[in-house]
């Protein structure tokens, strides 16, 4: 398993604790120094079965002053999300084929 996990955040630090209880092995991925290669990016954005817009958190300052109410496209949204990693929705967790975001963090059991 993987965890694209930010350890400033509460729903980040309960899904990984949830994935380290049940004793599943899993790497730690800090997105924020970490940042995912664009191929890296939609890789997840297709595991997760979203549009990349969907991954925008659009409570953060950089996204309102810089992108809200402005048409995007998919790779434009990839760009911004690696130029921007804390607009990244977290935590994303992947497991084989299948990914998830950990939002509520009980959802990642869904990949146990």
């Amino acid at each position: 398993m993987k965890i694209y996990h930010n350890p400033r955040c509460s729903k980040s630090r309960e899904t990984l604790a949830i994935i380290q209880k049940a004793g599943k092995q899993v790497e730690i991925i800090d997105y924020q120094n970490q940042v995912p290669t664009e191929k890296e990016l939609t890789a997840i954005i297709n595991l997760l079965g979203i549009n990349a817009e969907d991954l925008v958190r659009k409570g953060e300052d950089v996204y309102k002053e810089k992108f809200k109410g402005k048409k995007i496209t998919q790779q434009e949204w990839v760009k911004i999300l690696i130029e921007h990693p804390k607009l990244i929705e977290r935590p994303i967790v992947i497991n084989g084929d299948k990914a998830i975001i950990g939002r509520p963090p009980e959802k990642v059991l869904e990949l146990f």
